[in-house]
């Protein structure tokens, strides 16, 4: 549920979230703009805990507590993000609901994808470039790139609003293909390559389980789920999300998000034998984009 939170415009959206996420983790990690990219998409897990039952009722399972992701064990996707701005013009081509778009600084519709419904793209510079994604007139999330000036590379830094508190990340991504002739230096095909940094309550999620549910709460996005095949809503998620748990054991869960019924992300959830290490392979589905990090638990 990391994506939830954390940048998830890209995430989805590129799907690329802003998301990845996940990381943005769901993506940037990581699904709104971005998602499935690490930031947006960096970003969903992490975004969503489960609501821990009173300790007396139970002994405390593996997945009961608070977890934190760990910027040091972040693998991101190698599927590119392609974009181009050119002539005014700006479209993210690997996107989960590519549109040419002004790139004017004011409000475009943008169809196709739930996350979001508007973006806003401005050229402040010749290497710089700020979006802002709306979803029913909300601002869901802001993002700025800002192109080497080598051309090579690009750090990226998104601000999710998806949950109560703002979680802002920032990523660095490499250049592998060049921008076509007389096109901005934004354009062209990029790959996530390394995260720079990341703050904000998106990072942080409490999970829950029971002997047929599991529970989730982080950043004002909470989840009551059974262990029975059917959907549950995502209280607190603005895209209006619902999720179905599968227990694997008491240690490995796999949580499966749905959008206007249609599975978009996959989050499969594995406890250390210790304890203390949370392992999340983050899929989203348009693009196959998977984003592998770990979590650590709180004292």
């Amino acid at each position: 549920m990391l994506r939830r939170t954390v940048p998830r415009a890209g995430a989805r959206a590129y799907t690329d979230p802003t998301a990845h996420a996940a990381l943005y983790f769901k993506a940037s990690l990581g699904y709104g703009y971005y998602k499935g990219s690490a930031v947006m998409e960096l970003v969903k897990i992490c975004a969503t805990s489960l609501l821990l039952l009173p300790v007396a009722a139970f002994a405390a399972g593996p997945f009961d507590g608070t977890w934190k992701v760990s910027l040091q064990h972040i693998q991101l996707s190698k599927k590119p993000i392609v974009l181009l701005l050119n002539g005014g013009d700006y479209i993210c081509k690997s996107c989960l609901a590519p549109t040419t778009i002004k790139a004017d600084g004011t409000d475009h519709k943008v169809k196709g994808n739930p996350n979001l419904d508007t973006t806003a793209v401005t050229v402040v510079d010749p290497n710089t470039v700020t979006a802002i994604f709306k979803l029913s007139g909300k601002t869901v999330q802001s993002t700025k790139w800002v192109v080497a000036a080598d051309g090579k590379s690009l750090e990226r830094e998104d601000t999710s609003l998806y949950g109560a508190e703002p979680s802002i990340f920032k990523m660095r991504l490499t250049r592998v293909a060049d921008a076509p002739a007389g096109a901005h230096a934004l354009s062209g095909s990029w790959i996530e390559s390394k995260v720079l940094g990341a703050t904000g309550p998106g990072l942080v999620v409490t999970y829950g389980m029971t002997a047929d549910g599991f529970t989730m709460s982080s950043n004002g996005q909470t989840y009551d789920a059974k262990f029975d095949d059917k959907t549950y809503p995502v209280t607190g998620d603005p895209t209006k999300t619902v999720v179905n748990l599968k227990k694997i054991s008491d240690s490995e869960v796999i949580e499966s998000d749905s959008q206007k019924g249609q599975v978009v992300e996959v989050e499969h959830m594995t406890v250390s034998a210790n304890g203390k290490t949370l392992h999340v392979v983050d899929t989203v589905m348009h693009g196959n984009r998977t984003t592998t990090f770990n979590m650590t638990k709180a004292p």
